[in-house]
């Protein structure tokens, strides 16, 4: 359990509109923590723990309701927080379409709901790449950066998440893009690297292969890279090429946590944008039939 930057003591000035909580489900590990959406900071330790075998969704939601409630013994969590979780596949609709190294028991499940229902909070569910990109688009690495930006999350598998002037093009899924006859992933993610006992050197020049495939697609004005190798990038960052400069994450692995908050904060006030203006609509549906509609009055507050 990593400690928290303020050892979970929340300063004055964090009110609890800036609070999230995210959580990022991998599949070898399930992080989470409380999380000040305005700066990224950590208000509580991150807690991670080995991601459940088999990885099911009640195995999981079960994790996830402990390792919260670890984190909670840091700083309270305030009710009707936005709190979100980024997880390996494609999901719409908080469903998820795919499972990369997780339990293909996800697929047709949604996380929101099963997730929900473990912590007794509204959950919005998003690709963890995805998640972590877009920590690092709004907060770190890719902060301002106009044009094309692609996180790659280089852990068990390898996530991507893709952003064209700060906006998200979701569940890319570039890790399955095929590279010399097999998915990219299982070449040159990180466990692929142990697995295969390559050195640095021969990982870096597949990676490059990789890269130039990713790149002749997409042509990214910024590579920025997450998971597990963006900690040792001083092993091989020297060896990489492409035509777009690469960084590493600034948040690290702490991106994916950051980013599932955000998410949430955003799709929060999005629900609630939606409920306003039905409200709206219904109101002046009824005023088309010439029936009373009462206004509640507005607080002078």
């Amino acid at each position: 359990m990593e400690p928290a930057a303020n050892n979970g003591n929340v300063p004055p000035e964090v009110g609890p509109s800036s609070l999230g909580l995210g959580i990022d489900f991998g599949g070898t590990g399930i992080k989470t923590a409380l999380i000040d959406m305005a700066t990224g900071d950590m208000l509580t330790s991150r807690v991670r723990v080995n991601t459940p075998k088999p990885s099911t969704p009640e195995a999981v939601a079960l994790t996830i309701q402990t390792i919260v409630a670890r984190a909670a013994k840091d700083h309270v969590i305030p009710e009707g927080i936005p709190v979100g979780i980024g997880l390996p596949g494609v999901i719409k609709g908080g469903v998820c379409e795919t499972a990369a190294n997780i339990d293909k028991a996800w697929i047709g499940t949604s996380a929101e709901v099963v997730v929900g229902a473990a912590l007794g909070r509204r959950v919005y569910a998003i690709n963890d790449a995805d998640a972590a990109g877009l920590a690092e688009v709004r907060l770190g690495a890719g902060r301002d950066v106009r044009g094309t930006v692609l996180m790659l999350t280089v852990g068990t598998g390898i996530g991507s998440g893709l952003f064209v002037d700060g906006e998200l093009v979701p569940n890319t899924e570039l890790g399955h893009l095929e590279v010399n006859g097999r998915d990219a992933e299982t070449r040159v993610s990180a466990s692929a690297r142990e697995r295969r006992r390559l050195r640095w050197k021969t990982w870096a020049s597949e990676f490059n292969e990789y890269l130039a495939r990713v790149e002749s697609y997409l042509w990214p004005d910024l590579i920025i890279l997450g998971g597990g190798v963006s900690k040792v990038m001083d092993k091989y960052g020297a060896l990489l090429k492409s035509r777009a400069p690469i960084v590493p994450a600034q948040y690290r692995n702490t991106s994916g946590i950051i980013g599932a908050a955000l998410n949430a904060a955003d799709r929060g006030r999005l629900d609630t944008l939606r409920g306003f203006a039905s409200d709206v609509a219904a109101a002046d549906a009824l005023r088309a039939t010439g029936a009373p509609v009462v206004e509640e009055p507005v607080s002078a507050s």
